[in-house]
């Protein structure tokens, strides 16, 4: 590809933000692997050509047009956007149409740098001259995540509640396989029974999620768990449980933290990461807050047409956290009469435990807010450590470590920070297994407590 004059910063405007994309090819950018096939077969269930992008085989390109300076995952989903763009040219030739895109890039609001990852790539796509009519689909924490202008409006409200459902089932699966894997009769084959039961889950969702019929969703997953629960060995004893928290992408995206979950199974711990519901339970959960401060405020002044606006807002923002926290709620209390799978955190109790003992806030915001308050909670439930995973120069995962490795010092539970760029660290097998090797000590001391003996 050969690069172009960038012409004019309309098209950060024009080219990002809310686009229908029915008759569009849809591209997701992988991030969570499970989660991110069973919400594209969720769109494709509603008539959107969704389809998830291969990761990491673009690292060459997302480093060439990048300057380093940027968070590690812009980097890799640059690389990733532009690596399936050359190879869809290579594929298609003359017949290549831009137009028949949209790129999905989300952002927030606030001071972390995923707020212009979609801003900076609009830049990198517009050099490229037969690149520029492709459009990038942003959605936004500002409004939860809403997926209006995406689809029909008829289609809106059943598309996001089918995609939330998709990714708690995800999220099910994904701690299906850190449960099992640790105490598989053969190496391997949780690895591809998951897999198999990744592509059986994603023609569930394409068939069953446009009609809501979350039930027989959830019959699916049973049986999946039931089948899963045979390639656990009994004769292998419990491991120490290590809690991961941290930047959202660089903790769920396996290359990018360099298979981390599999190198503390290595050396003899279970893991449980923090779920992408839980993210997506704090965005409602904060512009739900942000929503009574507006009101209580607008109130005080008595700005009675603001006031009306601010209700509206946290009717609406009440109403998706209810939902979500109910659909949730309901997926767990099914799948645990199975199988002994960690809860997910509530947000509202999250939010407590800073505030009780003055540890951050909310006010700040930011994936702080979750990975210190999770972490406390991890502490708390009887997890033998627990390891922040973020990109290198991340400021919410650096003022999480400020702030919680003495209280886990404190606490006598062993802690690990595991920052991330596209290199690799020489010492990081090292600070792993010393991690791990004070993990067993904590573990022969206090055990452990699972989540069904809480």
């Amino acid at each position: 590809m050969e690069t172009g004059k960038v012409i004019s910063f309309e098209t950060l405007t024009e080219n990002v933000g809310r686009f229908n994309v029915k008759n569009k090819t849809f591209l997701i950018p992988q991030m969570n692997r499970i989660g991110g096939h069973l919400l594209a077969a969720t769109f494709r269930g509603f008539g959107i050509r969704a389809k998830v992008m291969d990761t990491f085989k673009g690292m060459d390109l997302g480093k060439e047009y990048t300057s380093g300076k940027e968070c590690y995952p812009c980097q890799i989903t640059t690389g990733d956007i532009l690596y399936f763009l050359t190879k869809e040219k290579e594929r298609l030739g003359d017949a290549f149409d831009p137009e028949d895109y949209v790129y999905f890039m989300p952002e927030s609001d606030g001071p972390c740098r995923f707020g212009m990852y979609n801003k900076y790539q609009r830049i990198v796509l517009d050099s490229f001259p037969e690149l520029k009519r492709i459009r990038i689909g942003a959605l936004t924490t500002r409004d939860g995540y809403a997926l209006d202008g995406l689809t029909d409006e008829e289609q809106v409200s059943d598309l996001r509640k089918a995609s939330y459902f998709s990714v708690v089932v995800a999220d099910i699966l994904d701690r299906l396989l850190w449960r099992i894997r640790p105490y598989e009769k053969e190496e391997g084959m949780t690895d591809a029974f998951i897999e198999e039961a990744m592509h059986r889950m994603e023609d569930v969702f394409e068939t069953y999620g446009p009609k809501k019929d979350f039930d027989r969703i959830l019959d699916n997953l049973e049986e999946i768990i039931e089948q899963g629960k045979q390639i656990i060995d009994p004769a292998i004893p419990p491991k120490p449980l290590i809690g991961i928290v941290g930047e959202i992408y660089v903790r769920t995206h396996v290359h990018a933290n360099q298979d981390l979950i599999r190198m503390l199974e290595r050396y003899g711990g279970e893991a449980v990461n923090a779920s992408i519901a839980e993210w997506m339970n704090y965005t409602s959960y904060d512009r739900l807050r942000d929503a009574k401060i507006g009101f209580r405020l607008h109130l005080k002044q008595l700005r009675f047409g603001a006031v009306r606006e601010y209700l509206k807002r946290m009717v609406d923002f009440w109403g998706d956290l209810f939902y979500q926290e109910l659909r949730q709620k309901q997926v767990y209390n099914r799948v645990k009469k199975l199988i002994d799978l960690a809860d997910d955190h509530k947000i509202g109790h999250l939010e407590k435990i800073l505030k009780k003992d003055d540890l951050f806030t909310f006010d700040v915001g930011t994936e702080a807010c979750l990975s210190i308050s999770g972490i406390v909670e991890y502490a708390k439930e009887g997890f033998n450590g627990v390891v922040n995973v973020y990109p290198f120069t991340c400021m919410p995962s650096t003022t999480t470590s400020a702030i919680v490795k003495p209280l886990m010092d404190k606490l006598g539970v062993p802690y690990l920070d595991t920052p991330y760029d596209s290199g690799f660290q020489p010492g990081r097998e090292a600070a792993i297994r010393t991690f791990m090797y004070q993990a067993h000590q904590h573990f022969k001391r206090h055990g452990r407590i699972r989540a069904s003996q809480r």
